[in-house]
Order: structure tokens, then sequence, then C-alpha cells
């Protein structure tokens, strides 16, 4: 099943990652580029120099940057690393009837203003008795193991996101953590316990309140085409188990690290 197709992409090579928003990338011609990176997390375990990766080109010429950096190749395995994708992946899903264990929903809406944090949720919608849900959308790509976890680095925000989340359940709204997982190289699913304990905890007490956690794994699915560019294809793949590792040592892993976004 494919939720999202983009045609016109182009097939690089990452040299390096820089200034969170920089990667230095090698085009098929040989020469070298900059590309706009929109992922504000570590992006670790996604990348390494030399590895292939797609772009998207821009021919605004307003931009500084004229290309995006879409998907990385990890050991044969594609990455999404464009954290804008996600959101368009979960509301095409929620207006099919797509996501597991949520109803078809209608009147859709992104960023919606709510709660008493003063939050924006990813995707609002109503199902066919009229009752709102709010659907809070992140991009799960950090492997450690055979499993994907989030994030990637300490979120402050994404602790309050699920603060606000929980709040609509104690209110009677149906709430979603939806972890979009850009990657077919994983099996399971669970909080990043040793980046960011506070958010797993935070988690996992919204979990035992009423938000549903719903780690769903979409896969990349690149082509070739005749003009020598790309196709990438999102096929929808399967709820992935949530399964809890502890961590030995919780605090001493994210102490010390600069607190970010995650991804």
């Amino acid at each position: 099943m494919v939720l999202k197709e983009e045609r016109g992409l182009l097939l690089a090579r990452i040299e390096r990652r820089y200034k969170r928003f920089l990667a230095d990338v090698v085009l098929a011609d040989g020469s070298g580029a900059i590309a706009h990176c929109v992922n504000t997390g570590t992006m670790r375990s996604c990348w390494a120099p030399g590895d292939p990766v797609l772009l998207r080109a821009h021919d605004d010429p307003r931009r500084k940057l004229k290309y995006t950096l879409v998907a990385c190749d990890r050991n044969g395995a594609w990455v999404g690393v464009d954290t804008g994708v996600p959101n368009a992946l979960a509301c095409e899903a929620a207006s099919r009837d797509l996501l597991p264990g949520v109803p078809r929903l209608h009147d859709l809406r992104r960023e919606v203003r709510y709660g008493a944090e003063n939050s924006r949720v990813d995707l609002h919608g109503l199902d066919a008795e009229g009752r709102p849900w709010f659907i809070e959308v992140k991009n799960a790509t950090l492997r450690e193991g055979r499993g994907v976890s989030f994030p990637d680095a300490v979120t402050a925000r994404g602790a309050k996101h699920l603060r606000e989340l929980q709040a609509v359940v104690a209110g009677g709204g149906r709430a979603v953590i939806l972890f979009l997982v850009q990657r077919g190289d994983v099996e399971t699913f669970d909080a990043a316990r040793g980046v960011d304990p506070v958010y797993a905890e935070t988690l996992d007490r919204a979990v035992a309140a009423g938000v549903r956690a719903l780690p769903l794994q979409v896969r990349l699915d690149p082509a070739a085409e005749p003009d020598g560019t790309w196709t990438l294809r999102w096929r929808l793949g399967g709820v992935l188990p949530w399964v809890r590792v502890s961590c030995p040592d919780p605090g001493r892993p994210a102490a010390g690290r600069k607190a970010g976004s995650g991804t």
C-alpha cells in the first residue's frame, strides 16, 4: 500500500553533516553541493560518510540551497530523514482509514493549537460520530540493535506534547502518539530510555493514562528512472511490537547531552 510517491529525486553521496541543517554531498557527476537538512535530531544510525542519499532539487532562485536531503541508504536499508514527510503520511493514512486502532477521520487539519501549554497538534480530525482526535506525529529513526527508538536527542518539547495528549484523554478526548518509523530494517519499538529517560517515563505515564502509542512502520522503496532521476515510494508496513528495554543507568547516557528536538 503506497502512501506517498515522489518523483524527480537525485542520487548522491553524503560526506558530512554539520550545523544541524547542512550536509555536504557529492552529486552523480562528481561535483560537490550543500544540501539542506530539515531534520533537527542527531540522525545517528541514519548515515555514514559515503552512503548513498536521495535529494530533492529546487528550482526557486530565491532559495540559498538547491537541494534537500530526503533519505539515506544505511547498509542497504533506506531511512527517511525528511521530518516533513511523516505528517503527510499520517494525514494520508488517517483519511484512508489506514491507522490501526483509529477510525477513518474527516475534516483533517494540521498544526491545530490546543492545550494548556500552548502546543500545536500535528493532526486533528473528527470521526464518524463527530468526536475529535488529536494525533501527534514523530519521526522515529534511531536504530538500536534490531529495534527503533525515539527520540535520538533530548526533547523537552516532545515531553510537553505527551503531557498535552494526556490532558486531552483526562478531559474525555482521544489522543494518539504516532511514531512513524521511516526504515524497514527494524523489528521492535521502544522509547530511547538511554537518550532521554524523562521522555521515556513521560511516554509510559501517558500510555498508562489512555494515550494510544502507535509505532507504525513504512518502507522506503526507491527506483531509478530512465531519465536518471529516482522515484521514491513510501509503502505502509505494520505496527511494530513495543518491547520495553531497560536501561541499567538511565540518567548517565543522557547526562551532558545538549537538549534538542529529537527525530
